[in-house]
């Protein structure tokens, strides 16, 4: 069907950041499947954990237990002070299971409603899209279902006075990916995590683009010490295989119930044993350090280039580019012409998430292109 702009590129291969295309010509990979592609393409330790489990069970449904899912609950555990896990396939049913359990934690309280923030994106299923604060998604699906209000991302006070009685749940983005790379006021998710507290509501955390690494911490709201009570991921945690799960500290998730929820394909053992291949290398590979010192490089090297710029933002591996023009379609166009794929996430947002596994040498010869577009798109 013709849900995708896609562009006239067919990729056929790929090797750390590096992906080739149909001819065998390279380009330098600063989307990485929308921040998906973590540990990069063709990792030597993530083909063998496909291929190895691949080769003695494929599936069998939740209606029994699994190796490769048990000890993926216990890692994202260890890795979450204890949270408990629900396994799917993607991020959009991450949400719609912390929405249910939301919804269902907050009906002996009297509590049904979830406040998300404008610009907010969590996905593109009925209830993920009833919670995204962007008009132009949710306009041509309407009536979405009720109760959901947005506040402006980043204001404090507006929250504060939006969490009422009948507020099951705040669900925010430690950053908002979808709406280009848009980095909340310092303190703010301490300050929704002290509305909550004073509400008696649950705070969601939707880290489906900033975990798993990508902003130098294995979740984006280690950064400022602020626990959620449910979190959502997926992209990242299986480099590329479908998975996405929703976690909740453990007298949340009590309240599901056999039969509350499900998912056929969820925690399957391929996509499982995946996930912990993927925790594993970037546990070894050091690569939450790696995405600190490359992102960091990758800003300063950025916002020499793009000096006119509104603004060069982001956090480790999860940057964005806001020009002073609409042009990020036109920068994005010219950096593949180069050997360069990066996002135009905003009509003026370019935004890059490379794979976690980029080279400083990638990284200098990806600013040496963008140099040479900003030049030719008249953006620098």
């Amino acid at each position: 069907m013709n849900t995708y702009r896609r562009w006239d590129l067919e990729l056929a291969s790929g090797s750390g950041a590096r992906l080739f295309d149909a001819t065998g010509r390279s380009y330098i990979d600063c989307v990485a499947g929308i921040a998906v592609a973590s540990v990069g393409h063709g990792h030597p330790a993530l083909t063998e954990a496909i291929n190895r489990q691949a080769s003695k069970l494929v599936h069998v449904s939740n209606l029994y237990h699994t190796g490769p899912a048990e000890e993926l609950a216990a890692e994202l555990a260890a890795l979450t002070g204890g949270m408990h896990t629900f396994l799917c396939n993607s991020g959009a049913e991450a949400i719609e299971a912390a929405i249910k359990l939301a919804r269902k934690w907050g009906r002996s309280r009297g509590r049904h409603r979830i406040v998300a923030a404008e610009g907010g994106f969590h996905g593109r299923t009925l209830g993920a899209l009833a919670a995204t604060g962007q008009p132009a998604k949710r306009t041509a699906f309407e009536p979405l279902p009720p109760g959901f209000s947005h506040v402006p991302f980043g204001d404090v006070e507006v929250l504060d006075d939006a969490v009422g009685g009948d507020v099951a749940a705040v669900l925010l983005e430690p950053i908002q990916g979808e709406a280009g790379v848009v980095v909340p006021p310092e303190g703010y998710l301490a300050a929704a995590r002290e509305a909550c507290a004073r509400a008696g509501a649950l705070l969601i955390l939707d880290e489906v683009q900033t975990g798993v690494g990508r902003t130098g911490a294995w979740w984006a709201h280690q950064h400022e010490g602020v626990p959620p009570d449910i979190m959502c991921i997926a992209k990242g945690l299986a480099g590329g295989l479908p998975i996405g799960a929703c976690l909740a500290a453990p007298a949340v998730a009590s309240t599901f119930e056999p039969g509350d929820h499900g998912c056929t394909f969820g925690g399957g053992p391929v996509q499982s044993g995946t996930a912990l291949a993927v925790l594993e290398i970037i546990a070894s590979e050091g690569l939450l350090e790696r995405a600190k010192a490359t992102g960091e490089l990758l800003i300063q090297g950025l916002a020499a280039i793009f000096s006119d710029a509104a603004d060069v933002r982001g956090r480790g591996l999860l940057i964005g580019v806001e020009l002073l023009e609409p042009k990020a379609r036109a920068v994005a166009e010219a950096a593949l012409e180069r050997g360069l794929l990066v996002n135009d996430a905003t009509p003026s947002v370019v935004r890059l998430t490379p794979p976690l596994v980029i080279t400083d040498d990638d990284i200098h010869e990806a600013l040496e292109i963008l140099e040479e577009v900003a030049g030719a798109t008249g953006t620098a």
